[in-house]
């Protein structure tokens, strides 16, 4: 008997917590809401730059019920996956995201630079795991999500565990602003009894 594969939906959704539309309870409302919605996986991200500006990422089952993804709401983004790498078990001490706004007509460019980058990294860093996607609604956006155990990606020769200070001299030309860094940041209920990263963050 055959089965088909379970569909995997990745979603991203980055925010501001001072978005006067946006009240904390109301994020608070609709994160919660997510974990009986099919998660396999889900992770909260606060940027290096702007403590108010969060992404959470998560992976839904095919059992997804019909929610706000997909939609035009701003800042919520369908990923379609370009390359992606897991080490089974998860065993990781960082976790970490880039996102990439490409100009006009160079998000094929900017995806290919970072894949490249990526088939690299896995040599390089040892990673736990590491995604490569882009926005099923807006192209020209694209991330890059990898986890790493610091002392591995060190003992390698890696002198930063995300290190993308090769790849920006090929990528700042072809992007329309600079790439947004974003820190793992687990939300309270899902900090891990041990490690720094969640089992269940990517």
């Amino acid at each position: 008997m055959y089965r088909s594969r379970a569909t995997w939906l990745r979603v991203l959704r980055l925010y501001d917590i001072s978005d006067d539309t946006l009240t904390p309870a109301a994020v608070l409302d609709e994160q919660s809401s997510l974990f009986d919605a099919g998660v396999h996986a889900r992770s909260r991200f606060r940027s290096v730059v702007d403590p108010e500006r969060f992404a959470l990422y998560s992976v839904h089952t095919d059992s997804l019920p019909p929610l706000s993804f997909g939609s035009d709401r701003k800042g919520e983004h369908t990923l379609v996956a370009v390359r992606e790498f897991r080490r089974v078990p998860l065993a990781a001490s960082s976790l970490a995201m880039t996102v990439f706004t490409a100009n006009p007509g160079r998000a094929v460019p900017v995806v290919a630079a970072i894949a490249h980058f990526v088939e690299r990294a896995v040599d390089l860093y040892q990673p736990g795991y590491l995604l490569l996607a882009h926005s099923l609604e807006e192209p020209r956006t694209s991330l890059l999500l990898m986890a790493v155990h610091d002392s591995t990606a060190l003992g390698a020769g890696a002198t930063s565990a995300f290190s993308l200070e090769a790849l920006l001299p090929e990528l700042a030309p072809l992007l329309a602003r600079a790439p947004e860094h974003y820190d793992y940041c687990p939300e309270p209920e899902a900090v891990p009894v041990t490690g720094a990263v969640s089992p269940y963050a990517v």
